[in-house]
């Protein structure tokens, strides 16, 4: 398993879940970390994106790539090199260097992206957002673990405030000639409401897809999310099971491109735009987002407008105006116009206190609050004590080093040295701690870390896991290798450790040292374990602009299938020109206006024989 962030490019994040989780936040007070090309963007360690001014060759590629002691990964589109960085050189060093060939017209770092979901605890829910009555929603528990961002599972509905996809469906429910292509976390294919609305692959693709996280044609979902969001979009209806997708029937291309912590990649996203597209994807359902200006990720948009293919993304769950430079949320902030970006609406149809908005960049608004649909399988999560069955060693030179457990923040916490965040970790250290975890019957596993770090460059904290006794004894696999400062905020890191699913599993910290410098260390105020069960018949209620995108993805779908000759401009316009006037989107959207599937579907060719229903 290939290592996570090499490096923390923001405190901004940190600061948001301190304030949720209670802990101090001072962002002003936070040391400056290494380069970042943008705010928010974090980017994979040791690779880049080249843009030839011509097509390459083999001679370019030579001169190019191979004379800086790099290596080709693969080939995106027709001008852009996915690039592994020679030895001993960062990536920002890399992307100053390419950016200096004449040969070379852009570079970028491969930027990671995650998915906007966000988990709530609701009781069991009905499907407000196609048939609103007021209800709140409420009764037996469906929804995957907690999160910090939950949302009021109480929160009363307004009536008659819904996609008003009732009756569209007396005109159209089967989408099965548009495929709509779901870049996730994957799909679980096998689940029993979507099994039969999966896109057809044929031989080459047997299982609905492909896996550009692994690279390989199985794009199981060990997520949970892209499951949510396919059922959304085309859960089977009418079969007297589980719910109903805005599609009864559907054709689903699964392409993973986030893994099992929700996490992706430039390149994967990019390799999954494309095989949508080569494969004939009419709609594109991108519910995932990030900080960073992406030229790679914005000219794959491009090419799927070039091949007339609809792209509905979420606008992001960071409560902000991604007009804002600084808080552009991506794919939002494109400018395509095959693009419609989302905002998420509550049961009262007010903007929801998480979505992000923007009066030029966010479109539309849809329910994204308290929504039940498909889930991979059984989610359970356990939060670790800090302060008992951890074991571990030191080389520290000192005598004031290693892990140890003090009371702060209003709990355990486990910190390196004992003494922070007053004292100073030593010179020349090699701490570790780790604790088994039993593993059995799960099928996919992610770690959640809660940290502030103050760490000098050219020291690391590191993140393993191993099936021996020591993940950092070189038998174990490295998650996480980061160095920088959050002090005083504290910031999230959410790990795919999947590799140990299905048996024990250690998992460790390390703070390692070199003989010069130091900093405050390391304190971990959270350790949490999500794990999966695959199974085909799971349910849960989870809330997020991801939950709202899918929604106009499948109304996009029903209008491609409604009339095929529709163009991409047709159904955009339609889902503009067709929405509904809403207070709460009033200089929020560009539209100001929610999504409403008879009034799209009646805006571009309207249907003889309906009556207009008065609202």
């Amino acid at each position: 398993m290939a290592t996570r962030s090499a490096k923390l490019s923001s405190a901004v994040a940190a600061t948001t879940l301190a304030a949720a989780l209670g802990l101090p936040c001072r962002a002003g007070a936070a040391s400056p970390l290494p380069w970042a090309p943008a705010p928010q963007g974090q980017y994979v360690p040791g690779e880049v994106l080249v843009k030839l001014r011509s097509a390459p060759t083999p001679r370019t590629v030579q001169e190019v790539v191979a004379s800086r002691r790099s290596t080709l990964a693969a080939a995106l589109g027709s001008r852009w090199l996915h690039v592994k960085v020679g030895a001993r050189q960062t990536v920002e060093q890399a992307v100053a260097a390419y950016r200096s060939d004449p040969e070379v017209e852009y570079a970028q770092p491969n930027y990671v992206y995650r998915s906007d979901a966000v988990p709530d605890d609701p009781r069991y829910g009905l499907l407000w957002a196609f048939r609103n009555r007021g209800q709140r929603v409420s009764g037996a528990p469906t929804q995957p673990p907690d999160s910090p961002l939950s949302y009021p599972r109480d929160d009363p509905g307004s009536a008659g405030d819904d996609l008003d996809v009732e009756p569209a469906w007396s005109w159209i429910t089967d989408c099965s000639s548009a495929v709509v292509a779901v870049l996730d976390t994957g799909v679980n294919y096998a689940h029993e409401d979507l099994a039969s609305n999966m896109w057809d692959g044929g031989p080459a693709y047997p299982a609905h897809g492909y896996d550009f996280v692994d690279g390989d044609a199985d794009p199981m979902d060990l997520n949970g999310h892209g499951t949510h969001v396919a059922g959304i979009i085309g859960a089977v209806g009418n079969n007297g099971r589980g719910t109903t997708g805005v599609c009864w029937k559907a054709r689903i291309m699964a392409v993973r491109v986030l893994d099992a912590s929700g996490w992706g990649t430039t390149a994967s996203i990019v390799r999954g735009i494309d095989f949508a597209v080569e494969h004939g994807a009419k709609v594109i359902n991108m519910s995932l987002s990030g900080g960073a200006y992406d030229p790679a990720y914005s000219e794959s948009i491009g090419a799927a407008q070039d091949a007339d293919v609809v792209v509905v993304v979420a606008a992001g769950n960071g409560s902000s105006n991604n007009d804002g430079g600084a808080s552009a949320s991506y794919p939002c902030n494109f400018t395509q116009p095959n693009i419609v970006c989302v905002a998420a609406l509550d049961q009262g149809y007010r903007l929801a206190s998480f979505s992000n908005y923007g009066a030029t960049s966010v479109d539309v608004g849809a329910p994204g609050t308290n929504i039940l649909s498909t889930w991979a399988g059984s989610a359970a999560a356990v939060g670790e004590p800090l302060d008992s069955g951890w074991q571990g060693s030191s080389t520290t030179a000192g005598a004031g080093g290693g892990w140890s457990t003090f009371t702060g923040w209003g709990g355990p916490i486990l910190s390196d040295p004992p003494s922070y965040p007053s004292g100073q970790y030593d010179d020349g250290t090699d701490d570790r701690v780790y604790k088994t975890f039993d593993l059995s019957g799960a099928s996919a596993a992610s770690l959640e870390v809660v940290a502030a770090l103050d760490v000098e460059h050219g020291d690391a904290f590191r993140a393993a896991w191993a099936s021996g006794a020591d993940p950092f004894g070189g038998s174990g696999t490295v998650l996480l290798d980061v160095y920088g400062s959050t002090y005083p905020s504290f910031y999230l890191f959410d790990l795919d450790v999947s590799a140990c699913a299905g048996g024990a599993c250690t998992i460790g910290f390390q703070l390692a040292s070199d003989a010069t410098l130091g900093g405050r260390g390391v304190a971990i105020a959270g350790v949490t374990l999500r794990t999966l069960a695959l199974n085909g018949a799971s349910y849960h209620t989870i809330s997020g602009t991801s939950m709202a995108a899918p929604e106009v993805a499948g109304v996009a779908a029903l209008l491609r299938a409604y009339n095929p000759e529709f163009t991409f401009a047709d159904v955009v316009g339609a889902i503009a020109g067709g929405g509904r006037a809403v207070a709460g989107l009033a200089g929020k959207t560009t539209t100001g206006k929610a999504v409403d599937a008879m009034g799209s579907l009646a805006h571009v060719s309207p249907p003889t024989g309906v009556t207009a229903r008065v609202r």
